[in-house]
């Protein structure tokens, strides 16, 4: 069965435009060496501000093996990267049968890791990007008191990996422009 002249002119436009819109996409990887500067070189030549807490240290520790590729710290940073990480945790589903005041006791739980960074030229002290940063992890509290403190733990480090991921993903952007 043969086309119409109408709509072999509509393939033919169709197929134009495809191909026109196409032409206009660039794809690249982000982490990769691009002619614009080389991203994956400039993360691993970032210094990261030392930790003031365990949660903090956490987000410092997984930013230094995702940024350097596990190689550890720069010894001649280009880069400087001011970090500061709060976190806390919210209790979420609390006991019903314990209705007195004093007694709410929260069978689970939302642990949030905020971060406040800022990246800066070690030579010049320029700004190269700044931003804050939230990660959320879920927790269940079992009855145990113990088992509670290390749930929190847990996903205290949960959402402190996530956020690290965020941030890595962050200044990436940041440097390969």
């Amino acid at each position: 069965m043969l086309l119409s002249e109408k709509a072999q002119r509509y393939l033919r436009l169709l197929a134009f435009s495809t191909l026109a819109a196409l032409a206009g996409c660039q794809v690249k990887p982000l982490y990769s060496d691009g002619p614009q500067g080389k991203p994956a070189k400039a993360l691993a030549s970032i210094e990261i501000s030392e930790a003031d807490d365990r949660v903090e240290q956490d987000v410092r520790n997984a930013l230094i093996f995702l940024t350097s590729g596990g190689a550890g710290e720069p010894v001649n940073a280009q880069y400087k990267l001011a970090l500061n990480v709060t976190s806390k945790i919210q209790g979420v589903l609390y006991d019903q049968n314990t209705k007195d005041d004093n007694t709410d006791t929260a069978s689970a739980a939302r642990v949030v890791v905020m971060a406040d960074y800022n990246l800066t030229r070690a030579d010049t002290g320029e700004t190269v990007r700044s931003g804050n940063r939230t990660a959320v992890s879920l927790v269940d509290f079992p009855g145990q008191e113990f088992a509670k403190v290390r749930a929190a733990r847990d996903g205290e480090k949960r959402a402190a990996k996530e956020l690290a991921e965020i941030i890595r993903a962050d200044l990436a952007a940041a440097l390969g422009r």
